[in-house]
């Protein structure tokens, strides 16, 4: 099998979203830790740190370009993946009640993806390319804190941001589970293991994500 087929085959597309997926997931748990800064009551000082060093950090900033690879390529095969299982099926779920067989969440991946990528395009609208663009033209960075206190004013955005944590657990709650599953680890031996561990990770990062939008709307911080 050429290289091409290994990504344009479905399995090397299942094995793409895999990796990439696995990738998305360490980066989840290192914007987590850097959020979480915002609960030393410290006014955002510890935040506005570690924001710094993910801003200045040369190897950071180069895995930064990865990031947005891996996005891209997320997105891309899993569209692409949509696309082609429902063009083989002839007859959708016309033998059995899918709600039997699977999660419904397992079942809209598609749609979470796409309210998730919508969520990443706004939030990174409104923090990530501003500061990076203030970086380029300054070489100043952005007070990060003090823009999360001005934007989380708005309760429109609150909800925005709650709606799109709310996505982001139902995504991780089946993709977690299915990235180890296509890399061949979801055996019995490990299946409750890997589930339970990707049911903890999609109740617990996403809402420590909620919880920034709520703590600056509802005044518990600074």
């Amino acid at each position: 099998m050429s290289w091409k087929k290994h990504f344009t085959s479905s399995i090397g597309r299942k094995l793409v979203m895999s990796f990439t997926g696995l990738f998305l997931i360490v980066f989840l748990i290192v914007h987590a830790y850097v959020n979480a800064q915002i609960f030393w009551f410290d006014s955002g000082v510890k935040f506005n740190e570690a924001a710094h060093f993910m801003g200045s950090n040369p190897i950071i900033r180069i895995t930064e370009i990865g990031l947005v690879i891996g996005f891209i390529l997320h997105i891309a095969q899993g569209i692409m993946l949509t696309a082609s299982n429902r063009s083989k099926r002839s007859v959708r779920y016309a033998m059995h009640k899918t709600s039997e067989t699977s999660k419904w969440y397992s079942r809209s991946m598609g749609l979470l993806g796409t309210l998730v990528l919508l969520f990443l395009v706004i939030h990174a609208s409104q923090f990530w390319i501003p500061n990076r663009a203030e970086q380029f033209a300054t070489g100043e960075e952005l007070n990060l804190y003090t823009m999360m206190q001005e934007t989380f004013q708005s309760l429109w955005v609150v909800i925005l941001y709650l709606v799109g944590c709310l996505s982001l657990a139902f995504h991780l709650a089946h993709g977690f589970y299915s990235a180890f599953q296509t890399l061949g680890m979801g055996t019995p031996k490990y299946k409750a293991i890997i589930r339970n561990v990707g049911y903890a990770f999609s109740i617990i990062v996403p809402l420590l994500f909620a919880l920034m939008p709520l703590a600056f709307y509802l005044g518990w911080m600074n």
